[in-house]
């Protein structure tokens, strides 16, 4: 019962991101590089989407990117607290890495079906082709 209840779930979230996904495109996005103090990373398997991600999403209307970020940990992975917050990259807020997370995973999420902590040069291999992206182009700065 609780499998046909997690499909019937994952098509209604799938239909709906769909369908928010195309009023919002024009909204800039952040995601965040969720590293537990034993610089593990944070991933999330979505409901509505395949593979591994890294948090985030869509920023708000007048909210800058560190608020975000801070945001979406909070809401996808439970985070509890934080430490430093500096971007992935110089000039871009799309990504920001964000140490020493603690959290405390939500029992149940809408959006959000697993977390899972990997190590840096252990990541699993169906890690989202955007998250596999980025992670190999900071992995210097991890």
């Amino acid at each position: 019962m609780a499998g046909l209840l997690d499909r019937t779930l994952r098509s209604l979230a799938t239909a709906v991101f769909r369908m928010v996904r195309g009023r919002v495109r024009d909204r800039p996005g952040v995601h965040a590089i969720a590293l537990t103090p034993e610089r593990r990373i944070v991933l999330v398997k979505l409901r509505y989407a395949p593979g591994w991600r890294l948090p985030g999403g869509g920023r708000e209307e007048r909210e800058d990117a560190e608020e975000s970020a801070l945001r979406e940990l909070r809401e996808e992975i439970g985070m509890t607290s934080h430490g430093r917050v500096r971007r992935a990259w110089p000039h871009s807020d799309e990504l920001l890495i964000v140490e020493d997370v603690r959290y405390r995973p939500k029992t149940w999420s809408w959006e959000v079906e697993r977390l899972l902590e990997a190590p840096i040069d252990n990541l699993p291999r169906n890690l989202s082709p955007r998250a596999l992206r980025w992670l190999s182009s900071v992995s210097g700065a991890l």
